[in-house]
């Protein structure tokens, strides 16, 4: 066994695993420490949720469907994209809003000392549990949709939407990263949550309620195939429902390709910004 010490940090392999399940556990600890917020938290989602279904309720009971969307087809489209919300707002949210705060009070400094991926460290050091509710109204709401519906679900299917799902989530996981990132250069970032806000306005309708104006079609081709935000919720939830895919099937390869290239970019900003990040003693 080695004495050296360099040695001995260079052969040091951290279980990612390990350490994300030690976050899990303190997240758990301190929601349960602070009991009362915690709660008011799920009851401000659950509100939010039962205001979003009695709107469109009372939109479809005076028309049969909008577009190709009828009550219960709309209705699994909305849990789909409350799945993916709510994944990113449980293990994503809190820590890319945090970098910000690692930088102006020079905790950033510890982080890079640590030997584990510095992007891994800040991107799940916290859990949001308030967000579980949310994963269970949205699951709630989208067996509903399929009951109703009358489509049968394949253990295929199933396999194809979660995948789906996941690369939605990874997709908005990537455009809030680079975004924290920026906070080097900009200092306190508190646009990160105006910015998730109004990218999720665009997300919460399907990519074919844009189509109405010229207007509209600019922000459907935009958010199609440039940067596929209506594709990443819409997709998975036309799939689940036997719905045929707009404009072909190849939508299926367009939005996991881009979310892998953002990905990858998004990884290129974030290291970017740690190389021209100038540490609190300097």
């Amino acid at each position: 066994m080695s004495n050296d010490p360099t040695q001995n940090v260079q052969s040091f392999r951290p279980n990612y695993f390990r350490v994300w399940a030690m976050f899990f556990r303190n997240s758990l600890i301190r929601e349960m420490t602070f009991r009362g917020n915690f709660l008011i938290e799920l009851v401000t989602r659950a509100f939010w949720f039962a205001a979003q279904l009695v709107l469109f309720d009372l939109i479809y009971r005076h028309v049969p469907t909008i577009q190709d969307w009828s009550r219960e087809e709309y209705f699994g489209f909305m849990a789909t994209g409350m799945l993916i919300n709510a994944f990113v707002e449980a293990f994503f949210m809190p820590n890319c809003a945090n970098f910000s705060e690692l930088i102006r009070t020079g905790d950033l400094d510890f982080v890079l000392l640590k030997p584990i991926d510095t992007q891994f460290l800040i991107s799940f050091q916290k859990v949001n549990f308030a967000m579980v509710n949310q994963l269970l109204l949205a699951g709630a709401l989208l067996w509903y949709a399929i009951s109703q519906t009358g489509v049968t679900v394949t253990l295929g299917t199933a396999f194809v939407f979660a995948m789906l799902v996941a690369v939605g989530v990874a997709f908005f996981y990537s455009l809030m990263i680079a975004l924290a990132a920026t906070s080097v250069w900009f200092g306190r970032n508190q646009g990160l949550y105006d910015f998730w806000f109004y990218i999720t306005i665009f997300a919460r309708y399907p990519q074919g309620f844009y189509r109405q104006s010229f207007g509209g079609e600019m922000l459907w081709f935009g958010f199609s195939f440039i940067i596929p935000i209506l594709l990443v919720v819409t997709v998975p939830s036309r799939y689940l429902l036997g719905k045929v895919l707009t404009p072909n099937w190849t939508v299926l390869l367009i939005a996991p390709s881009a979310t892998l290239i953002l990905l990858l970019i998004s990884r290129r900003v974030f290291n970017w910004s740690l190389s021209n990040y100038r540490s609190a003693s300097s």
